[in-house]
């Protein structure tokens, strides 16, 4: 195999100069020259340029070793277009075959390598021997410049040749042979002329002179191995810089997007790797991570080993301390998360002996991540290992070192996720939301700066956050779909599968359940191939049709699809998904009747939030569960303080979403002690703004206890008096409003509650025809819900 030199290049360099010659039609010329250059650019940097996304890149790749392995490529190029100097019909494809067949001997290939310097332009030195006496050379055709794309392919080329030994050398050749084949029937029906031999002059001239046909045939089998009775195949004509370059195209691909290598692109490299000579070392790291991403432990941790096993032996023997990297990222992603806290430590013991400060930056920013993503987690783990406080410090500590050492380092991707991390501390913590925005417009504006597009996905997922809790939900969303439309290109693929739910989220919350899982299923079947984003998907997945089950009051389906989301450990999920998980139990349990169950679970999840100090708006969205538990149990009134402390945490957090949500609850306690106009000039002030954050559910709460106000109001006023008409009218609006938003998010058990309401105004409206119909209505509904609750359709 050579080093570099492939069949597919010396095709390349038969284009490059169909080109100088001015033989290529006018209309050819884009096409081709896009031709060559996507094949001599780096991959990776050609599909950032065309904003391709990473199903395109992989279809890039796979070109790529089509070109490689078949001749084909140039003809489906080639084949559509004239030729310039020609009969009539003969095509540009044509031209191309008989320059590639006139290099019919190992003499002419390497002839026509060795003349290649004639299509550059001239060096100084040679204009200035001319210019002192020297024979000038005659000007023909276009002249490349030497230091262009294409001039410093053929300077390679030139340099490549002159390393060739002479068994190298013969097996280009051969390649070369077997490359050019499958066109010999084509111009066998072109060409009269055209014989068996003509591939090799040499043989060709001597089976009429000197030898006999017998003997050609012997000596042409024996030196082309069969190529041409087909008695066994040769070679794949591939150099090992192609498959390096594939290796590590593949691997960083798979590193940046999470995403495996598809099935038909995997077959192919194999194939490439058993006709390698010596199989590369990048090789053993790849398949580590397709069988890490396959979910396959045992497996990959074998590979590991082998990769840095003889990484060790060889000139890299500094790497030490990435073995240890990934291990401990291996581990984790098992769920062996102490072996992999462990493994980290060493790390960072490690990096800081050998001075290796991009792996100790690296490894103290995954220690910070971790921490923060498993508090509880990481707690009893410093507990256990007192030199683990030495090592680390507080996170704040971690973060001001970060921050100093990678500017000075110029780690510019780590230096704005120090930005954004000190962004996310600022809003978990209730902290001034200028500070955090200050420290997002500052990330941002590194990434901007330095051209950082890996962290896209991260500060859009914060905005989007952002916007969320400040209200605006419509711009939360708006912030997901244009990272979706303009920034997928170059986001690795759990930032698309983030955003996306997301996205679905929003829907769902107004009700479109079905665009929400359709959103989720339309994400890309081959990315949903790692292990450990299918099984996200499967829970983002399942926690979509565990809403709409609750909403539907399908208890059986939703009690299925609860017990397989807690099936997953805690420490599998992020914080927010564990909330949301325990929220969705607790509605379950409340919806089953059993109190006291979700009660102990709400007031069990508090504790474990105030023991690990996690983001104040899962707090506060816990304290309001517990309020609103303790309404239903008949005892509003205890919850009073709790619901003070809530609408205080919002207020000075700045939770807006859950500011109305507390102020809502806050307006329901008044009702229980008889503060009825107080409770619905809450209600008034707060409903307006509510309705901006699409929150439908928020909303139908907020009428139904507005509702409830104007009824305590009517109930004040003597009997038949305009004043207590108008309370009932006002509170027959409310419940018609709130009816209507549960019917818009589909959730049966509290649109029977409204309709119930609406017949008991009737009733003491005194119009019985009306409490009779809403009456009926209720019992349909209430129908309805029992069949749903049984499992029934």
């Amino acid at each position: 195999m050579a080093r570099y030199l492939t069949p597919a290049k010396i095709g390349l360099l038969v284009l490059i100069e169909l080109y100088t010659e001015e033989a290529i039609p006018h209309d050819a010329i884009l096409p081709v020259l896009s031709f060559i250059t996507s094949n001599l650019v780096d991959r990776d940097t050609h599909n950032r340029s065309c904003n391709t996304d990473d199903k395109s890149a992989w279809a890039n790749a796979e070109r790529t070793i089509s070109l490689v392995v078949s001749i084909k490529d140039f003809e489906k190029l080639l084949g559509s277009y004239p030729f310039l100097m020609g009969f009539p019909g003969r095509r540009l494809w044509d031209q191309f075959l008989g320059k590639m067949w006139d290099l019919n001997s190992l003499n002419a290939m390497h002839a026509f390598l060795a003349n290649l310097p004639r299509l550059l332009a001239k060096t100084a030195k040679e204009l200035k021997h001319e210019a002192g006496g020297g024979t000038p050379e005659p000007e023909v055709g276009i002249k490349i410049s030497r230091n262009s794309l294409f001039g410093l392919f053929i300077r390679r080329v030139g340099s490549e040749l002159g390393r060739l030994q002479w068994h190298d050398t013969t097996e280009l050749w051969k390649s070369f042979v077997q490359y050019r084949q499958p066109t010999a029937h084509y111009l066998r029906r072109k060409l009269p002329g055209f014989e068996r031999l003509s591939f090799d002059e040499v043989l060709s001239t001597a089976e009429g002179q000197e030898w006999d046909a017998e003997s050609v045939s012997r000596l042409t089998f024996i030196a082309y191995d069969g190529i041409l009775a087909g008695e066994h195949a040769s070679a794949l004509p591939v150099s090992t810089s192609d498959v390096e370059a594939l290796l590590e195209f593949q691997i960083e691909q798979m590193q940046k997007y999470g995403a495996r290598v598809a099935p038909d692109l995997r077959q192919q490299l194999d194939i490439l790797l058993r006709e390698s000579v010596s199989i590369p070392s990048l090789a053993h790291y790849l398949n580590f991570l397709n069988a890490w991403q396959a979910g396959d432990y045992a497996t990959a941790f074998d590979l590991l080993h082998r990769y840095f096993d003889y990484a060790m032996h060889s000139e890299h023997q500094s790497s030490y301390q990435y073995g240890l990297m990934n291990h401990a990222v291996l581990q984790a992603d098992f769920g062996c998360y102490k072996e992999a806290y462990e493994a980290m430590l060493e790390t960072v013991t490690t990096a800081r002996e050998n001075k290796d400060m991009r792996c100790l930056n690296f490894a103290l920013n995954w220690l910070f991540q971790f921490e923060q993503s498993r508090p509880y987690l990481v707690s009893q783990l410093r507990s256990r290992d007192d030199d683990s406080n030495g090592v680390l410090g507080t996170s704040r500590k971690i973060l001001a070192y970060l921050r100093v050492n990678a500017k000075d380092a110029k780690m510019w991707p780590l230096y704005c996720t120090v930005w954004l991390s000190e962004a996310k501390l600022c809003l978990l913590n209730g902290e001034s939301t200028a500070t955090a925005v200050e420290n997002m417009v500052r990330s941002s504006h590194l990434a901007l700066k330095y051209n950082v597009k890996g962290v896209m996905g991260t500060q859009a997922l914060f905005w989007s956050a952002y916007w969320d809790r400040t209200g605006l939900a419509y711009l939360a969303g708006l912030v997901s779909e244009v990272f979706l439309q303009c920034h997928m290109g170059n986001a690795a693929f759990d930032d698309e599968l983030n955003h996306t739910w997301v996205l679905a989220s929003g829907l769902v919350r107004k009700g479109r359940y079905d665009e929400g899982l359709q959103a989720l299923e339309s994400l890309d079947e081959n990315s949903l191939r790692s292990l450990k984003t299918s099984q996200l998907w499967y829970k983002y997945r399942g926690i979509l049709k565990l809403q709409r089950d609750l909403r539907h009051n399908n208890l059986r389906g939703a009690e299925q699809l609860l017990y397989q989301l807690l099936q997953s450990r805690t420490d599998d999920m992020s914080l927010e998904m564990a909330c949301l998980i325990d929220s969705l139990h607790i509605e379950y349990l409340t919806q089953r009747g059993d109190i006291q169950g979700a009660f102990t679970k709400t007031n069990a999840a508090l504790a474990k939030f105030r023991e690990e100090n996690r983001d104040l708006a899962l707090r506060v969205d816990m304290l309001l569960r517990k309020v609103k538990l303790l309404s239903l149990a008949g005892r509003p009134q205890r919850g009073f303080s709790v619901a003070i402390n809530a609408v205080n945490i919002a207020w000075r957090a700045r939770l807006v979403l859950q500011l109305w949500d507390a102020l809502g609850v806050l307006s329901s306690i008044l009702v229980s002690f008889g503060e009825f106009d107080a409770a619905s000039q809450i209600l008034i002030a707060v409903i307006p703004r509510a309705i901006e954050t699409d929150s439908l559910l928020l909303v139908a709460q907020l009428y139904a206890y507005l509702a409830d106000a104007w009824m305590g109001l009517a109930g004040q006023e003597p009997p038949k008096s305009t004043k207590r008409t108008e309370h009932m009218t006002a509170a027959l609006a409310a419940v018609n409003k709130a009816f209507d938003y549960y019917s818009s998010i589909e959730d049966i058990g509290k649109q029977c509650e409204m309709m119930a309401k609406k017949a008991m105004i009737m009733k003491l409206s005194g119009d019985m025809e009306l409490a009779a119909d809403y009456a009926a209505a209720y019992v349909s509904l209430k129908k309805t819900a029992e069949v749903l609750s049984s499992g029934g359709s």
